[in-house]
């Protein structure tokens, strides 16, 4: 909106109000068109945060020129560009990076109109030059304060009116043929247009909220008549009335809950169970939860009520990241269950306002204000969008970014929602995001907070189970037993969405327990979900043969999935009336009935003022069975020889993809490790598919030996199905005879167990001792004291790898020990400690300085032992050690 006021003199017998005119600006226009680029011109809308229509119709221009000429138009239709004062155009063109073509601008304005703009803008100098009639210049000084615009009343001088600034813009001129309107409607006490000799000054701008301000002086002037009503056009709100709603905060607050329960209220966790829909709080287990508080240091969380710190100064915006499957969109909708029903304890129950946002709805989308009126608010909503983008504006408003790997417009640099995280604008709002890890937005600032879910464990696993399956012990029993004994269902179980679909088709009688991969998992359970629809659906007019027919034959589903995955920006929801063309009715059916596919409703409003359009849309119930079916797709594709993997494909977003791929079919999948392979990026990929293939041709170990004979590292922060699968293929290798140059476990050791001698993971999971392994590192996390029988462990596991020729432990203090194992033979023993110049290796049972060649004795051993607990004081295992034994 504009920020300059128009001034105006009313007199004279039925004279028309007068406007000072810039000559030479109408010159300015046509030469600011041919420099504005499409590119440009695209940037700009969404900065000025112009409706889909205008974005729409400017992409629509027939050329350059034409779209030029319109943005030209529309920027000074909504005051971004005024006749003395274009700084907003300049200000966002220096912020969308191109200064110099600010500078063009600048130089093109100065030319045509002759009037100078300060070097940092007239925007940020509060100053405005204006060319009158007479050629002279006069300057006017406008106040601005960016936190309260300040009200000036009826009667206070025009020069001295406060307007607001257009990044904070809430302010547009008023139309000429609306003053006689206003004049009568709002004439301030005391004086009397019709009746007086008064010449009014009036400097006049409507709010967006509707309100309006005028700014008076006076002086003799004969008689005017009073002008008739001049009616209102849509988009300018009715004088001396904020919105025809009564009481806009507490329609708008109980609108939000209204939609906010129907988020909530329908969970769904079977796809195809419709009839017993549950209220998020009846199904909902806490997730673990890890805050980032170093570069790669996680620290645990006790609820989700930390996320935000309770602390001063904590970062306002939280991204909560997670795997497939870990309960993100969950957990949002639990937020917003207890912010809409005020629920005690609650830390989001606190702000005046919650609103959870899809970001897979926001396509094309260039406001917050928008965004909420369009998928917020009741389709028969009495709030106006002004309403909703000032009712922000003056609120302590929480904001839930759900599901950012979705978003389409992710890949434009300037959407409002990287905007937002930026912090350019909505600096007021508190923001949680969520996403897939593999997603992170780019070029996030120190002060945002991250937040990992980690899933399940086998407490929350239980608790699930009795809350929502089955209270009956031995049932319980019988569903948690196989998680413990079946190391793939344990490992994919962390995971809720994978432990719940398991809990719940395990009651049922499926025999999900004897799967042994994450393919013959999923494959297990949407058979699962095809033949409880096929026997409800068995008196119907399709027989259930007929089904089954439809539900082998889905080609074209398989093509639709892989192409919307794999393309930049990823296209997960498709208009219900294409996706029947392509899929066919009855095949569309089926997939609804089963919940395979689930259908929206989708509300866009066009422009101010328009009837909203309502359409049908069409999803995955979860992105993971886009990825299946995807799979399909990709196997047929690489039937093709020459068939090469888009680059821009995110291999570590679409894991489930290549590893379904790889247990669907042998020949297949085998030519999908090939090309994960070949590319620089790949190895990760490999080591996740690898396990999934029954058996291993000459190429898969060509590219296995490869990728092993550069080491492999297991990271704390590697997720279980990561550690798993990376186990899963150590042992493949190890079977296959394929050496193994190096292990790293970077802070993810544990312990050892002194039956089976396996290393214990933090994660729990187990690395059996390696035939074919020639080094060992174990970087303990800093400040770790390793105990006797843990290092016993680690030396009697090295005695087992028949290869291993280097065991090295980095950054922990190994207990004293009077002899080694004499079975240690030619390994080499090192041992880096975090003390500056103390590196030992062992030597005929002795530890001697590697750079010295000393022997370390007791007496320098217990020195060694002060320092090491000085210098490693403030570690977390340290600080631990302490606590223990106070």
């Amino acid at each position: 909106m504009a920020d300059s006021s128009s001034t105006y003199q009313a007199g004279g017998s039925g004279d028309q109000p007068k406007k000072s005119i810039i000559p030479g600006f109408g010159r300015f226009k046509v030469a600011l068109s041919t420099v504005l680029t499409m590119e440009i011109i695209m940037q700009l809308a969404y900065i000025f945060e112009y409706p889909n229509c205008l974005i729409d119709g400017l992409r629509k221009a027939d050329t350059t020129t034409s779209c030029a000429l319109l943005m030209v138009s529309g920027m000074e239709e909504r005051g971004q560009i005024a006749p003395h004062d274009i700084s907003q155009l300049l200000d966002s063109l220096k912020e969308i990076g191109n200064p110099g073509t600010a500078s063009t601008v600048q130089e093109l304005f100065l030319k045509h109109t002759d009037i100078p703009i300060e070097e940092e803008g007239a925007h940020s100098q509060g100053v405005i030059r204006e060319r009158g009639h007479s050629e002279a210049e006069n300057e006017a000084t406008v106040d601005r304060d960016h936190d309260e615009p300040s009200q000036k009343t009826v009667g206070a001088p025009a020069s001295s009116m406060s307007t607001m600034s257009p990044t904070s813009s809430s302010l547009m001129p008023i139309a000429p043929e609306l003053m006689g309107h206003l004049m009568n409607s709002m004439t301030p006490p005391g004086v009397n247009i019709a009746g007086s000799n008064n010449v009014v000054n009036i400097s006049c701008h409507v709010q967006s909220t509707g309100s309006v301000q005028l700014a008076t002086s006076s002086s003799q002037l004969d008689p005017v008549p009073s002008p008739g009503p001049v009616p209102t056009p849509d988009h300018v709100p009715p004088p001396n009335q904020e919105s025809d709603v009564p009481d806009t905060m507490s329609t708008f607050i109980q609108e939000l809950k209204e939609t906010g329960k129907a988020l909530y209220d329908k969970i769904q966790p079977i796809p195809y169970i419709k009839d017993e829909l549950d209220s998020v709080d009846k199904v909902f287990i806490e997730v673990g939860l890890e805050r980032r508080v170093g570069k790669d240091s996680w620290k645990k969380l006790g609820s989700y009520h930390d996320i935000f710190p309770k602390e001063k100064g904590n970062p306002r915006i939280q991204i909560i990241e997670g795997d497939p499957g870990y309960g993100k969109s969950t957990l949002a909708l639990q937020m917003v269950y207890d912010w809409c029903n005020e629920v005690s304890g609650s830390p989001f129950s606190g702000p005046d306002i919650l609103i959870c946002l899809n970001l897979r709805q926001l396509k094309g989308i260039t406001s917050i204000a928008q965004a909420i009126k369009q998928c917020s608010l009741p389709f028969d909503s009495k709030l106006k969008l002004l309403d909703v983008e000032q009712l922000i504006s003056k609120s302590n408003i929480w904001v839930i970014f759900d599901a950012y790997d979705e978003y389409p417009d992710q890949h434009n640099k300037v959407n409002f929602v990287m905007q937002m995280l930026k912090g350019k604008i909505g600096q007021h709002v508190n923001i949680l995001l969520t996403t897939r890890s593999s997603c992170i937005p780019p070029a996030l600032g120190a002060r945002t907070g991250r937040i990992r879910l980690t899933g399940f464990d086998n407490a929350a696993q239980e608790r699930y189970i009795r809350k929502v399956v089955t209270g009956d012990d031995e049932v319980v029993k019988k569903v948690l037993k196989h998680l413990n004994i079946n190391p793939t269902l344990g490992v994919l179980c962390r995971a809720p969405l994978f432990s719940v679909m398991y809990a719940h088709l395990t009651h049922k009688g499926s025999m999900l327990h004897e799967i042994s991969s994450v393919t013959g998992f999923f494959g297990h359970m949407i058979s699962c979900f095809l033949s409880h629809t096929q026997n409800k659906l068995s008196g119907a007019d399709e027989s259930p043969e007929n089904l089954q027919t439809h539900a082998d034959t889905h080609a074209a589903l398989d093509k639709l999935a892989f192409e919307a995955l794999t393309s930049k920006m990823q296209q997960l929801v498709w208009d219900r009336t294409f996706f029947v063309g392509e899929l066919g009715e009855v095949f569309y059916k089926l997939y609804v009935d089963v919940g395979i596919l689930v259908e929206e409703k989708e509300t866009h409003i066009p422009a101010p003022g328009k009837v909203p359009q309502h359409k049908t849309v069409v999803r995955f119930y979860h992105k993971l069975f886009g990825e299946w079916y995807a799979a399909y797709h990709l196997i047929e594709c690489v039937k093709s020889r020459s068939y090469i993997l888009p680059e821009n494909i995110n291999l570590y977003d679409l894991k489930f993809l290549f590893m379904f791929a790889c247990g669907l079919d042998q020949p297949g999948g085998s030519q999908v490790i090939k090309l994960l392979g070949e590319r620089k990026d790949g190895a990760e990929s490999v080591v996740l598919c690898a396990p999934q293939l029954k058996e291993w041709s000459h190429d898969i170990q060509t590219t296995v030996r490869r990728i092993v004979s550069s080491g492999i590292d297991i990271y704390i922060s590697d997720s279980r199905l990561l550690q798993q699968s990376t186990i899963q293929l150590l042992e493949l290798a190890s079977q296959h005879k394929i050496p193994i140059s190096q292990v790293m476990l970077l802070e993810s050791f544990s312990s050892v167990d002194p039956d089976s001698l396996p290393l214990v993971l933090r994660s729990g999971l187990c690395l059996p001792p390696l035939s074919t392994l020639k080094e060992l590192v174990i970087w303990t996390e800093p400040g770790r004291e390793v105990t006797v029988d843990e290092w016993t462990g680690i030396l009697n596991y090295t005695n087992q790898c028949q290869l291993l020729k280097k065991l090295k432990l980095d950054l922990c203090l190994l207990p004293w020990m009077d002899s080694f194992p004499t079975s240690l033979g030619s390994v080499e023993v090192r041992w880096v400690t975090a003390i500056d110049g103390h590196e030992y290796t062992l030597q005929s049972g002795r530890w001697q300085n590697w750079r010295s060649g000393g022997i370390l004795t007791r007496g320098a051993y217990d020195d060694l032992v002060t320092k090491f607990r000085e210098r490693c004081s403030d570690t977390p295992w340290q600080e631990r050690r302490r606590a223990e034994r106070e």
